[in-house]
């Protein structure tokens, strides 16, 4: 069943948290139903259809969702904006029929740009638009146009290929860029499964990590939390792990605060990334403070990296379905007063720390909610205090990707030389 959507109470005004489950978007799937897909694997691509689409609160202000069926010719069988809650939603998504019939795949990416993203009710408030083709065969009719046409119109296309016959070229010339982000192919339906919820993070990506990072020779979704809070104008330039790195010093004085709406507009996605380069000395390496913490308007904390100085520890605070706030705490290897690279990998069911590229530890977390955006984020603030801590900070950042991982290396704290180099 879906989550509620949960509340605070602050006197007269209600604050709802926000997460991919609330963000707004209008969400299309375009379900090959050609013969060669056969009646008892619709069944399963249904059942996977209804368990993806139950992670969203359903309604006019979060996802609306549509889907077209496909053979010779795309048959509407959900239209966009028609449903207030997901209980409706899935029941017309189970009962949707099988229909039979050859494979014109192009026709059906054009059909959901022409007849339902553009006339959405929502379609001039420039809500995220994305579809998801499901095809286990060759296209009987031309896909590239249909595609790039839906793309310039703002719709994002991931591509779902199903067994042996499906070419990965045509799934390449459906889906944007890059393919490893929105390209998917499984054996046959029955595993289809298995992409469940690299599916779910990937749609909620999309929704909520509107803006891109810059990252050696690509582009990633995330949030660059330095330049998020203005450090550029308020903290001075100096240099970083390397003469060639830029930082910025904090002081006492300089305050790092930003209210999150501005930052996280729309909340976090299920799994991301985080990443510090930074340096503090003496007293910081016995004092207890907060490197990057999210607030609500009463003060509560969502998400909070801490740094305990007098345990030596790093402490990771976010929300919790079963105690409104859960904490996990490592033990860490950054307290010498030299820079070091501190990355988290957070996911649904664990947290993992690492240092300098050395993983450290992994620690379980709960189920999370999603963060209430009406509050404040900051950067360097003693725990439980607005005082500034002073410290150095290289780069402060959330990649939306749990895939970046594997990817950023710690190239920049001197010393380090990561496999990637070495590759």
């Amino acid at each position: 069943h879906p989550h509620p959507i949960w509340l605070l109470q602050l006197g007269e005004v209600t604050l709802a948290s926000q997460s991919c489950r609330t963000a707004p978007s209008d969400l299309v799937f375009i379900l090959d139903g050609s013969w060669s897909v056969e009646d008892t694997n619709f069944e399963i691509v249904k059942k996977w259809l209804v368990n993806i689409t139950s992670n969203f609160n359903i309604g006019n202000t979060f996802t609306q969702v549509g889907v077209i069926q496909y053979s010779d010719n795309p048959v509407l069988e959900i239209p966009l904006g028609t449903h207030s809650s997901s209980e409706e939603l899935l029941r017309d998504m189970e009962s949707i029929s099988y229909m039979g019939g050859n494979t014109r795949t192009g026709e059906a990416i054009k059909f959901a740009d022409k007849q339902m993203f553009a006339i959405s009710e929502r379609a001039p408030n420039g809500v995220t638009k994305i579809a998801v083709v499901l095809t286990d065969g060759k296209s009987q009719d031309e896909v590239k146009d249909a595609a790039e046409e839906a793309r310039n119109n703002k719709i994002t296309l991931f591509a779902i290929g199903v067994g042996p016959e499906i070419k990965d070229d045509e799934l390449k010339a459906i889906a944007n860029k890059p393919p490893s982000t929105y390209v998917f192919h499984v054996e046959e339906y029955i595993v289809i499964s298995k992409i469940r919820e690299v599916m779910r993070q990937k749609l909620c990506e999309e929704t909520v990590c509107p803006s891109k990072i810059p990252v050696a020779a690509s582009d990633e979704k995330g949030f660059d939390i330095l330049v998020g809070v203005d450090i550029n104008k308020k903290a001075k330039r100096v240099p970083g792990s390397f003469a060639t790195k830029r930082a910025y010093q904090v002081t006492q004085q300089v305050d790092l605060t930003e209210q999150t709406r501005n930052i996280f507009p729309d909340g976090l996605p299920p799994s991301y990334v985080f990443v510090a380069t930074m340096r503090f000395k003496s007293p910081l390496t016995r004092e207890n403070w907060d490197l990057w913490r999210i607030r609500a308007l009463n003060g509560m904390t969502q998400i909070a990296v801490t740094l305990l100085g007098q345990e030596k520890s790093v402490q990771f605070s976010t929300t919790s379905t079963e105690n409104g706030v859960q904490v996990v705490t490592f033990t860490a290897k950054l307290f010498d007063e030299k820079w070091h690279q501190l990355r988290l990998l957070v996911t649904e069911e664990q947290i993992k720390l690492y240092v300098d590229d050395q993983e450290i530890e992994t620690l379980a977390l709960a189920p999370v909610l999603g963060i209430y955006v009406n509050g404040k984020t900051q950067v360097g603030k003693y725990i439980n205090k607005e005082e500034s801590v002073a410290f150095e900070v290289q780069k402060l950042r959330i990649y939306c990707s749990p895939e970046q991982n594997s990817r950023e290396t710690a190239c920049e704290i001197p010393g380090i030389v990561s496999m990637m180099a070495i590759i």
